[in-house]
């Protein structure tokens, strides 16, 4: 239970009652429960947007659950992939990118990269079915956590101190495992269909983290932030497609 309530407080802002230190191996540990607080998120902006739905339209509504996102994680991913920006698009070397990860400073690199990012994600959310929505937001929320369980497993890190250090050094192949397992109940709903999610979800995490192998020796805890939110804007995007596909579904 405890691990459930470490990853909610790491990956939200949402109250935890937790009132005493979190040691390092639970950090590790909690990534087990990284798609189930994702799929949770998920759930809770598009209850948002379900009670929304009578009195707003969509593009108003998807605004709104754009914004609810960034307040329940307190942007904490968002500002990874904006000094990941940043640092990767920047023509330097790889120790340069290294310190640019460190820096708290703001570029042109991470305004635009953010700005993009968010306008992508309100335009997909604004084109998902409206019959659809709840479960297109709880699939992009669990996928997009569990790409980081998968990232911090089977790539890399860039240095042997700091959070993805201590992410990596307790996660076990069967924490992966079981954080998989989660994933894949979350797209359950969606039928066949969300076999194509995960496989977007698996390819959009392979493609991050191999380009910031070629730029940097190793990924890192801003990489894990920007790799959740390409992934989320990346399942969102597919979802419309695939759901137009017509194969069968739960709902």
């Amino acid at each position: 239970m405890s691990g459930v309530l470490v990853a909610l407080q790491f990956l939200t802002r949402i109250p935890s009652p937790l009132r005493r230190p979190i040691l390092e191996p639970e950090m590790g540990r909690s990534m087990i429960w990284f798609p189930l607080v994702g799929a949770l998120v998920g759930a809770l902006v598009g209850l948002l947007d379900l009670a929304l739905t009578p009195v707003l339209a969509v593009e108003v509504r998807s605004l709104a659950v754009v914004g609810a996102l960034a307040l329940l994680t307190g942007a904490l991913h968002l500002d990874g992939l904006m000094d990941s920006c940043d640092a990767l698009f920047a023509f330097t070397s790889a120790e340069r990118r290294l310190e640019i990860l460190h820096d708290s400073h703001v570029g042109s690199f991470a305004v635009v990269g953010a700005a993009t990012l968010l306008l992508t994600k309100y335009g997909a959310f604004v084109a998902l079915p409206s019959n659809q929505r709840l479960i297109a937001f709880v699939a992009a929320g669990a996928l997009s956590r569990w790409a980081m369980v998968y990232a911090v497993h089977c790539y890399p890190i860039a240095r042997s101190t700091g959070l993805a250090h201590m992410f990596r050094q307790h996660l076990r192949r069967t924490d992966l495992i079981l954080a998989s397992l989660m994933a894949a109940l979350s797209v359950i709903p969606t039928g066949l269909g969300g076999l194509l999610l995960v496989v977007a979800a698996w390819a959009l995490t392979a493609i991050c983290s191999r380009y910031t192998l070629g730029k940097i020796p190793g990924l890192t805890g801003d990489i894990y932030g920007a790799i959740c939110e390409v992934v989320e804007v990346g399942v969102a995007i597919a979802f419309t497609p695939i759901s137009a596909l017509g194969w069968p579904s739960v709902f």
